[in-house]
C-alpha cells in the first residue's frame, strides 16, 4: 500500500480547503454556473439525472481497510448507505448534497484519499491489473509504475487542460489484464533479448462514440525515459488535438487523423528534445517511491491441495480462487455480481464487513478490478475455507468470475443524464436467466457488457456479448453486438504455472449483429447466441468469442432473428439437427 509523504498530504488538503470556498461562492450566488461547472468536474463532481455524483479516486484499484472502513461511514452518513465500482477502479457515490462534498472531500482526506484526476480534461485515474504483485507471469509489479506516473500527472501544469479526458493504463504482466489496447495509452512491461526492462507503448485506443484498437507506437521503451516518452505524447496531442469539437478531440482522433506513421515521427521528434531531460527516471527515484510501498510479510507455507468436488466451496475455488506468486498464498475474487443488485454496488454493512476480513485474510488491503470486483490478493491457501463462508454470508461468494453472470455494467438512465436506455434492469434480467451454475459453467468463459449509451462506461464494444442502449422514437431499445475482446487472458490455479488458456489473442472490437431488440427481448436473445455457441464450437475448451472469430457473425445473426418466436427447446432441437 502506498504512503502519503509530506508533499502527497499537503496537495490534498490544499485542493479541499480550495473546492470548500468555490462551493461556498456558487452557493452563495457569486460564482457562475459555467465557472462552477469546470471546477466541480476537476474535483470529481457530476450533476446526474436526479442527483449529484461524486466520483472518488482509488489509484490503480489499490485500497487499504481503513481507507474501505472511510468509504463505507461515508456512504453511510453523506449519501444512500451504498457505493459503486466503477469499470475505473474509483467508487461513485450517486446520492450526495452538494453543499457536503466539501465535508466528504476532508473526510477523505483524513485516510489519503481524494477526488482528483476522476473527471476533467486532464490525465484520469491511472489503472492497473488487480494481481499486481502476486501474479505469476508478472514482469514487474504496475502499481509502482503507476504511482510514479500519478505523481508525474497530478496537477501537471502542462497537461492540466487536455482537448479531451485522458485515460492510461499500465500492465506488468504478460496476460493483458487492464485492456491496454483501449486507452488513450496503455504501457505493457515487457523484456529485450538481454532481459532489460522497458513498456510497449500503445497510443490511440478508446472506446466510446468512435471506438478504436490502440497502435503500437513504440516495441520497446527503456524504463528511464518513460515520463518523457509520456511528456511528448502529450505534448503532440496539447498541440494538435481538436478542441473546437467535443466527440472529436480524444487522442485516437488525431492519430487517425494524421495517421499513425506521422503520429509517431512527431512523437519521436518532440521525445529527441526531451530525452535525458529533467523528467528522466532514475533508480534512486524508484526506490524512493518504492520505499513509500508497505509489502506483505508473507510466511513460509506449503501448497494446500483442496479435491474438485460438486460443491459450492469447489465451484467457487475453480472460479474466484487464483494462483500466487508465493506458495501457500492465493489470490481471491470477491464477486460484486449477485443476482438481484447492481453490478459493482457494495453497501455501507458489506464494506465494513469486507474491511474486517480483509485485515484477518490479506494483510489489510484490497484491490478494485475494471471488471467492478474486489479482490483480496494474499490469502493463505489453508485459510480458504473459512474466507468462502464468511463471503457467502455476506452474498460476495458467487463463483462467475470469468462466466456470463459476472456482466460489466454502467449505472446507465437509472442515474446518468447521458444515458439513453437503463443497463441494470438488463443486466439482472440476463443474469436471472443464467442462473443454474451448472449450465454457466458448460457455456464457459464469456464476458458481457453493458452500457446505457454510446460513451461506452460499461466497455460493451470489447465484451464477448456487448450490449448498447439506444433510443427508438423516444424508448429504450438495445443494440447487440459480438467478437469483442479487451486481449486479456485470466490467472487461475489450475495449471502448474497458474495460468488458464494464456492465448494472448490481440484486442477487437464487437460487430453489430443487426436491428435493436426491446428491453424484454433481450434475455431471449442472449441465450440464442448462447445456443448457437453451444452448436458451433468445435470442443469445450473452444469459448465464445473464438468461435466468432472462427466462424464470423452471420451464423449467429441467423440463429438469432431466425428463431425469434421459437421456444428454447426448440432452438436447441434445430440447431443440433443443422
Amino acid at each position: 500500500m502506498y504512503r502519503y509523504d509530506n508533499i502527497d498530504q499537503r496537495l490534498v488538503d490544499e485542493r479541499v480547503a480550495q473546492f470548500r470556498d468555490q462551493t461556498r461562492r456558487f452557493l452563495a450566488g457569486e460564482l457562475g454556473e459555467d465557472d462552477f461547472r469546470a471546477l466541480r468536474l476537476r474535483n470529481g463532481l457530476y450533476v446526474q439525472r436526479y442527483a449529484p455524483m461524486l466520483r472518488i479516486a482509488i489509484p490503480y484499484g489499490l485500497l487499504s481497510t481503513k481507507q474501505l472502513r472511510k468509504l463505507a461511514s461515508i456512504a453511510r452518513n453523506y449519501d444512500r448507505g451504498y457505493g459503486h465500482f466503477s469499470t475505473r477502479q474509483n467508487l461513485q457515490l450517486n446520492w450526495p448534497k452538494l453543499e457536503q462534498v466539501p465535508d466528504i472531500l476532508a473526510e477523505l482526506a483524513t485516510v489519503e484519499m481524494h477526488a482528483i484526476q476522476t473527471s476533467g480534461n486532464c490525465v484520469r485515474n491511472i489503472t492497473a491489473d488487480h494481481f499486481a504483485g502476486v501474479a505469476r507471469d508478472e514482469i514487474v509489479d504496475s502499481f509502482l509504475w503507476c504511482e510514479l506516473i500519478r505523481q508525474w500527472s497530478t496537477f501537471h501544469p502542462e497537461f492540466n487542460y487536455l482537448p479531451r479526458k485522458f485515460k492510461i493504463a499500465v500492465n506488468g504482466a504478460v496476460a493483458d489484464r487492464v485492456a491496454t489496447f483501449v486507452h488513450d495509452i496503455g504501457l505493457h512491461a515487457v523484456k529485450d533479448a538481454a532481459g532489460d526492462i522497458g513498456f510497449r507503448v500503445i497510443v490511440g485506443g478508446g472506446l466510446g462514440r468512435t471506438p478504436s484498437v490502440g497502435h503500437v507506437i513504440r516495441e520497446f521503451l527503456p524504463w528511464p525515459h518513460l515520463l518523457t516518452y509520456l511528456d511528448a505524447i502529450l505534448r503532440v496531442y496539447n498541440l494538435h488535438g481538436r478542441r473546437d469539437n467535443i466527440h472529436k478531440a480524444r487522442i485516437k482522433i488525431l492519430v487517425k487523423e494524421r495517421g499513425v506513421e506521422k503520429f509517431r515521427d512527431e512523437v519521436e521528434a518532440e521525445w529527441l528534445r526531451l530525452r535525458d531531460g529533467p523528467a528522466t527516471v532514475t533508480a534512486e527515484e524508484i526506490r524512493r517511491i518504492e520505499a513509500r510501498f508497505t509489502r506483505p510479510q508473507y510466511q513460509k507455507l506449503a501448497d494446500v491441495k483442496y479435491p474438485e468436488t460438486k460443491t459450492p466451496f469447489s465451484a467457487w475455488m475453480k472460479r474466484n480462487v487464483h494462483a500466487h506468486q508465493q506458495p501457500g498464498y492465493a489470490a481471491v475474487s470477491v464477486s460484486l455480481k449477485k443476482t438481484g443488485v447492481p453490478p459493482g454496488d457494495m453497501t455501507s454493512a458489506q464494506m465494513e464487513r469486507i474491511a474486517e476480513l480483509a485485515d484477518h485474510y490479506s494483510f489489510g488491503e484490497l484491490r478494485v478490478t475494471h471488471e467492478q470486483n474486489l479482490v483480496f490478493a494474499d490469502v493463505r491457501q489453508s485459510e480458504l475455507p473459512g474466507l468462502w463462508h464468511a463471503l457467502r454470508e455476506l452474498g460476495l461468494a458467487t463463483p462467475n468470475i470469468g462466466l456470463l453472470t459476472n456482466i460489466v455494467c454502467c449505472p446507465g438512465g437509472d442515474f446518468c443524464s447521458l444515458a439513453n436506455a437503463k443497463s441494470i434492469p438488463v443486466a439482472e434480467a440476463i443474469q436471472r436467466r443464467f442462473e443454474d451454475l451448472d449450465y454457466l459453467h458448460d457455456i464457459g468463459e464469456l464476458d458481457l457488457n453493458i452500457s446505457g449509451c454510446m460513451n461506452a462506461c460499461g466497455h460493451h464494444h470489447v465484451g464477448h456479448i456487448g450490449i448498447l442502449g439506444v433510443d427508438k422514437n423516444g424508448e429504450e431499445w438495445y443494440q447487440v453486438e459480438i467478437g469483442g475482446n479487451q486481449g486479456q487472458s485470466t490467472i487461475s490455479n489450475r495449471d502448474g504455472e497458474g495460468n488458464r488458456g494464456l492465448s494472448l489473442i490481440s484486442a477487437s472490437l464487437g460487430k453489430v449483429i443487426g436491428p435493436s431488440f426491446a428491453r424484454a427481448d433481450v434475455p431471449d436473445v442472449i441465450e440464442r447466441l448462447i445456443d448457437a455457441y453451444l452448436g458451433l464450437r468445435d470442443s469445450e475448451n473452444e469459448r465464445f468469442v473464438d468461435v466468432v472469430h472462427r466462424t464470423g457473425v452471420e451464423p449467429f445473426k441467423k440463429h438469432v432473428y431466425a428463431n425469434l418466436d421459437q421456444k428454447p427447446a426448440d432452438r436447441r432441437r434445430a440447431l443440433a439437427a443443422a
